[in-house]
């Protein structure tokens, strides 16, 4: 998003919804631009960027953009998603391995996916659910190529009607606006959707270690010492066990943070796996006498 052109999400959704109702790409591209949204290029037919650093070259500069569409009046539209466009978009993905629409159902019957904004029909009769972007918080695009859903967010981009992709029989289809929301639009909770989509493997306890009770110094002590690869689910397992022993998030956050950056953690890395633990530990209910909530000893990243 131009840093020169504040931009609210009533004038975001309204630039969108006209550029998706363009006549032609040109125009699309420039309705975006004007209002503050950047876009940049992608091949004519095709997902490629045009540009040489794709979609970190996106503008919002009218004049930019209009030198690109004169110069390819037939590329395809494509925004950066996340924090750049204050764009996210849940991609239901449709092929001959699979289609994601059984697992978006189950995420929206959850409660996961209901806050769309607008959705978008793609050209192999896929979706995307377009979602606004409300918070400062990091969330990263991520792939979840077993239930067919990905989700495009910082570091991703995402192709916008009215572009056209060629699909395996030759046919250029269109990308189509087929929604838009009659609720209040929310955003979309990446990290709650990935965990919902693809649980985790059970985490063991560490041996010799009781799981309820256990000290948080012993705790902390363990974490550092996990090798790569093993660091995130034990850091997991560790904030669930702190959080369902009635240790407060600061305290588990600056211990366990601590340990597990001695680990190789980055201190967002860890930070989002703690705060992950504790959304699901105080969810799901405190520990046994004898040992931890059974569902959150099933529950890892």
């Amino acid at each position: 998003m131009s840093s020169s052109t504040p931009i609210t999400h009533r004038l975001l959704t309204t630039a969108a919804l006209q550029a998706f109702a363009a006549p032609d790409l040109p125009t699309a591209a420039t309705a975006l631009a004007q209002a503050g949204v950047p876009v940049f290029p992608c091949v004519p037919g095709g997902k490629q960027p045009l540009t040489s650093r794709g979609f970190h070259d996106a503008s919002a500069d009218p004049a930019q953009v209009t030198a690109w569409w004169r110069r390819w009046p037939d590329a395809n539209l494509a925004l950066p998603t996340g924090a750049a466009s204050g764009l996210d978009v849940v991609d239901v993905d449709v092929h001959l391995g699979g289609n994601g629409y059984s697992a978006f159902e189950r995420a929206r019957s959850a409660g996961l996916v209901e806050g769309w904004s607008w959705l978008v029909r793609t050209p192999s009769t896929g979706l995307h659910a377009y979602f606004l972007r409300t918070s400062a918080s990091e969330q990263r695009s991520w792939q979840v190529p077993g239930k067919h859903v990905d989700f495009r967010g910082d570091g991703g981009y995402i192709v916008l009607p009215p572009s056209r992709v060629a699909q395996p029989d030759g046919a250029l289809r269109e990308y189509e606006l087929i929604a838009v929301a009659q609720h209040q639009p929310r955003p979309v909770n990446a990290a709650g959707l990935r965990a919902f989509l693809d649980p985790p493997r059970p985490i063991r306890s560490p041996v010799n270690m009781s799981a309820v009770g256990a000290r948080p110094a012993r705790l902390a002590a363990w974490v550092a010492s996990r090798p790569e690869g093993a660091r995130n689910h034990g850091l997991f397992w560790a904030a669930c066990r702190m959080a369902e022993n009635g240790h407060g998030f600061d305290a588990a956050s600056t211990l366990l943070g601590d340990a597990a950056s001695s680990a190789g953690l980055t201190e967002r890395e860890a930070l989002a796996t703690i705060r992950s633990a504790y959304r699901f530990a105080t969810r799901l209910g405190p520990a046994h006498a004898a040992r931890p909530t059974r569902a959150v000893e099933a529950v890892g990243l």
